[in-house]
């Protein structure tokens, strides 16, 4: 008998290995081909002469004046970016967090939706706003996108909802008795604040700063409208070396100080969510909010209100307005044709393009993504399986115009020569969008209580029922909000495209950015209009996901 239940013993954990191993083979291969493959081919092109490498080449360039005011500069503007934000959203953290108001889930998703517009359209509604013509240039004769103040407002609109979400997600599961006590012990209200509140949201703060630091140290398509030759983040210089002056050397010196850059930070990030995952303890969200109390609670649901209407909306409304200047929706109707100039085809043809591509990466991250989020959650897991969970977050920091133009230069010999092939932009797009479905897709896995599936497998159900019948069901309405935060992420994608997307098929951040590239009120306003049919559809798609989440809460659909 002991023997038969050893040879079982055996049996299973073949069988569970082979699974394992099923798992994670294809994301791995998949970030190999079209991740780390591309990358390293443009680096090494920049820092190899006749086949040496020329390190030194590296000391060289960090010693150009110009490349140490980019560096400066970029890291200098992350830093004002990540604290304006935190300043900024850290009230509206609150509010959404203990306050109980009519709207708020539909504000809730309001807020969120910045974060998945494309970059372009977040340039391009600041230029509508604070540039040239704009509605401060009109009103009072102010302009600001020639000035720093563009792109730092442009990036707290954008990781706005960051901070409300990481941080006031967890703000909402904090036990309010715990401050409660030691107002009752005599603390003032700041003090029982600082001493028992902040210390407990000190890993949300932390994760919530360094993913705003993240995106704005790679900052790529508001800097590049809203900066214009002025202002230079790395990954703007790095588009610039690579598409402008064709120095693929110091691209290459610049794409490796950024990888060094954001593994830094990942590293940081991946420590603090390991310390808030383990450090508290916390009760339901539903019991913390309340209704606001007194003239000042009021006050503060009052002015995280206005800083929404100003910061958030009103950018995006002149946007539509400005869509709407000529008679007749003349800037809509001027998208049907064709210019025979840096379009070949009608630009109304990219919001097609644009949909086909990311329904096709939403696929493939989807597959990709929820191997990965599987792999990662089996018991199971050795250590090559953990470290690779830290790798998936690369794409979102390594410069996407490397990416690109590492596609181009990799992917065009047998057996992956795909230059001309339309897969290759939805393959650029799945990478950012892998990332999202693994961390939305985690969580819930996690919270799938092990015994089922081992009582499953010691029934006789292979791993695929297994994960058919216990996990499927539990993780169903999560894999739809995975792919949709795919989905709105690629239809956005902007920096890895510009390079692959052919004239006859641009997709909309591609035809909005060569639009805002040519001088006319025409173009301009063609460019608006796309960028307001991309919002509105980032937006429905939001919106979706919203109804999805609070589906998911209540048990309805």
């Amino acid at each position: 008998m002991d023997l038969t239940r050893t040879e079982v013993a055996v049996r299973r954990d073949r069988r569970g290995s082979a699974a394992r191993f099923g798992l994670i083979a294809l994301p791995v291969a998949f970030f190999a081909a079209f991740f780390a493959y591309p990358v390293a081919a443009i680096v090494a092109r920049g820092l190899k002469v006749d086949g040496a490498w020329r390190f030194g080449r590296i000391g060289e360039v960090l010693a150009q004046s110009d490349v140490r005011h980019v560096l400066w500069f970029t890291t200098w503007q992350a830093f004002v970016s990540t604290a304006l934000t935190l300043l900024i959203a850290l009230p509206g953290s609150y509010v959404f967090a203990r306050f109980e108001f009519r709207g708020k889930q539909v504000l809730r998703a309001v807020v969120t939706v910045p974060f998945v517009l494309p970059t372009v359209v977040v340039g391009t509604a600041f230029l509508a706003l604070v540039g040239r013509g704009g509605l401060l240039d009109e009103l009072w004769g102010v302009r600001l996108d020639t000035t720093v103040w563009a792109i730092l407002l442009a990036h707290v609109f954008f990781n706005y909802a960051v901070v409300v979400r990481t941080v006031g997600g967890l703000w909402a599961q904090l036990d309010p008795r715990q401050e409660e006590a030691a107002r009752m012990l005599g603390a003032s209200p700041w003090k029982a604040w600082r001493q028992v509140t902040l210390p407990a949201l000190g890993p949300a703060v932390a994760a919530a700063a360094l993913m705003v630091f993240l995106f704005t140290f790679t900052s790529f398509g508001v800097v590049q409208i809203l900066g214009g030759p002025t202002f230079s983040t790395l990954e703007v210089e790095i588009y610039r070396q690579t598409s402008e002056i064709f120095d693929l050397s110091t691209a290459a010196v610049l794409t490796l100080i950024q990888f060094v850059a954001v593994g830094a930070i990942l590293a940081l990030h991946a420590w603090t969510v390991r310390r808030r995952e383990t450090a508290l303890r916390l009760v339901d969200a539903s019991l913390t909010a309340r209704r606001p109390r007194g003239a000042g609670q009021w006050a503060l649901l009052g002015g995280v209100l206005g800083t929404v209407v100003v910061l958030l909306l009103l950018p995006l409304a002149v946007l539509v307005q400005r869509s709407l200047d000529a008679p007749g929706f003349g800037y809509y109707r001027a998208l049907t044709r064709a210019d025979g100039g840096i379009f070949l085809v009608a630009p109304i043809e990219a919001i097609g393009n644009s949909l086909e591509y990311a329904v096709a990466a939403t696929v493939i991250a989807v597959v990709i993504g929820g191997l990965a989020a599987v792999a990662l959650t089996r018991r199971d897991a050795g250590r090559f399986v953990r470290g690779f969970d830290a790798l998936l977050m690369l794409p979102l920091g390594v410069s996407a115009v490397t990416v690109g133009f590492g596609f181009l230069i990799a992917l065009d010999e047998p057996p992956l020569d795909l230059r001309s092939s339309w897969i290759l932009v939805p393959l650029a797009q799945a990478l950012v969008g892998v990332p999202f479905v693994v961390r939305t897709m985690l969580p819930v896995l996690r919270a799938v209580d092990a015994r089922l599936r081992e009582a499953a497998s010691v029934l006789g159900a292979s791993p695929w029922r297994v994960w058919r019948e216990v996990d499927l069901p539990m993780v169903r309405r999560a894999l739809l909000i995975a792919a949709g935060f795919a989905f709105a992420v690629s239809l956005g994608e902007f920096g890895a495209t510009v390079f692959i997307a052919r004239p006859d098929n641009p997709t909309l951040p591609v035809a909005v950015a060569r639009l805002l590239g040519r001088p006319g009120d025409l173009n301009y306003g063609q460019a608006m209009a796309l960028s307001t049919i991309l919002m509105v559809v980032c937006a429905v798609a939001l919106l979706v996901l919203e109804r999805l989440r609070t589906a998911d809460r209540t048990g309805e659909f």
